[in-house]
C-alpha cells in the first residue's frame, strides 16, 4: 500500500488516499479521507491520516484481520507494532523505538477518527471502537476504561504519554546572520518578517500585497482556501500584525529592485527560477533554508524564527495575551506553553518584574 495524492476535480484543492498494490484506492479510507477534504481540513492533516491509516491496514493485512472486524486487542497490538523495532523486540526505553510516542499518538488519531466516521455510517463493528457502553447505576465509561485507569476520557480512549519537548531557538546573533547571508531582498524580507511577526511560513507565503499596508506598518493575515501554492495561515479569521518602519523599508526596497513590474498578487513569488511570478512554494523554501545553514553553519528552520520571536517577547516581559494575539494562536493556553524553554534566570527575571522577588543585592 501507499499513500497516494490527489487533485480535487472541481476545485484542484490537493488531497490525499491510499492505495492499495492494484493501484485501486482503498474504499473505506477513501471515503473518510475524502469526507475530511470536504469539510476542508488541511491537506497536510489529510495527508497526516493518510499514512496512519496505511499503516493500519499494512497492520491488519499481516495478521489477516478484516478492518470491520478489529477489536479492542487488534488497536493494543497497533500500538505495540508501531513502536518494536521488530517483532520479537519489546520496547522499555524510548529512544529505542521505532516511532515516537507522538507520531504513535497521531496515527492512533487517524485511526479513531475513521471509526468514528465509518460508526456514524451505521458500521456496527466500528461503533463498538468510539461508542460509550452503558454500566450500572446509569453512567458511562469509554471504550478501554481500563486502559485510560478510570480518568475521564472525551475523545481518544487510548493515548500514549508525550515527553514535553522543548522549542529551539536562535540567538539575536544568529538570526542577523542569517539575514546577512541573504544575497536577495526577497529572501531576506522573508526571513526578516517571520523573525520580527513571528509568523509561520504558511501565513508569510499567502499574503497578498493589499495585505502589507505600508502607510500604516501592518500586515493582515488572512485565512484563504485558494492559495496557488497551497499556503494555509492556520487562523480563523484575519490578524492584524503591527511591523517596525525598517522592515516597511525593506519590503519597499524588494518591490522596486528584485520585483519589478511583474504581475502578481503574491508578495513572495519566484523571480530566477520558472515559471517567474508563480507563488512561492514552501519546498523551496526549505531548500533556500538549505543554502543558509551550507553558508552560515547554523542549523535552523524556517518555523524557529517564530520560537524565538515567542521566546523574545515573553523574556521582554510581553502579556501573553498580546503574544497569543500576535502569533494568531487560538488559545493563550497554546502561547503560554513557550515558558516551558524559560531556564531559571528567566524565572528569576520575570519575578523581580513582577515585585513577588528581592534581588540578593537589595
Amino acid at each position: 500500500m501507499r499513500v497516494q495524492r490527489v487533485v480535487m476535480p472541481v476545485t484542484g484543492g490537493e488531497s490525499w488516499t491510499v492505495v492499495g498494490d492494484d493501484w485501486i484506492p482503498v474504499v473505506p479510507v477513501e471515503r473518510y479521507l475524502g469526507h475530511l477534504a470536504g469539510i476542508e481540513r488541511s491537506p497536510n492533516t489529510v495527508r497526516a491520516y493518510a499514512h496512519g491509516l496505511r499503516l493500519w491496514f499494512e497492520f491488519l493485512e499481516r495478521h489477516d484481520l478484516a478492518w470491520d472486524a478489529a477489536g479492542i486487542e487488534d488497536v493494543s497490538r497497533f500500538v505495540a507494532w508501531l513502536r518494536a523495532p521488530a517483532d520479537n523486540v519489546i520496547v522499555l526505553d524510548d529512544t529505542a523505538a521505532v516511532r515516537s510516542a507522538a507520531t504513535v499518538n497521531r496515527h492512533l488519531a487517524a485511526l479513531f477518527g475513521f471509526y468514528d466516521f465509518h460508526a456514524r455510517s451505521g458500521v456496527g463493528l466500528a461503533a463498538d471502537l468510539v461508542a460509550w457502553r452503558r454500566v450500572s447505576r446509569g453512567s458511562y465509561k469509554p471504550f478501554l476504561h481500563h486502559v485510560s485507569r478510570g480518568r475521564p476520557v472525551a475523545a481518544r480512549p487510548v493515548r500514549l504519554r508525550v515527553d514535553r519537548r522543548l522549542p529551539v531557538t536562535l540567538s539575536v546573533e544568529e538570526i542577523a546572520q542569517i539575514l546577512a547571508a541573504c544575497d536577495r531582498l526577497r529572501d531576506r524580507f522573508l526571513f526578516a518578517l517571520l523573525a520580527e511577526t513571528g509568523m509561520r511560513i504558511g501565513q508569510a507565503l499567502g499574503l497578498r500585497h493589499s495585505d502589507f499596508v505600508s502607510r500604516e506598518r501592518t500586515v493582515m493575515i488572512v485565512p484563504r482556501g485558494d492559495n496557488a501554492n497551497g499556503a494555509r495561515a492556520k487562523c480563523t479569521s484575519p490578524v492584524s500584525v503591527p511591523v517596525s518602519a525598517p522592515l516597511v523599508r525593506l519590503y519597499s526596497d524588494y518591490m522596486h529592485t528584485e520585483y519589478g513590474a511583474l504581475d502578481s498578487d503574491y508578495v513572495f513569488v519566484n523571480l530566477w527560477s520558472a515559471p517567474v511570478g508563480r507563488p512561492l512554494r514552501y519546498q523551496a523554501v526549505v531548500k533556500l533554508v538549505g543554502r543558509l545553514r551550507a553558508r552560515t553553519g547554523i542549523e535552523f528552520s524556517a518555523h524557529m524564527l517564530r520560537h524565538s520571536r515567542a521566546t523574545e517577547l515573553i523574556r521582554g516581559g510581553v502579556a501573553i495575551e498580546i503574544v497569543s494575539k500576535l502569533l494568531t494562536h487560538r488559545s493563550v493556553t497554546t502561547t503560554s506553553d513557550a515558558y516551558v524553554h524559560l531556564d531559571v534566570e528567566d524565572l528569576r527575571a520575570e519575578l523581580v518584574r513582577a515585585g513577588a522577588w528581592v534581588p540578593a543585592s537589595c
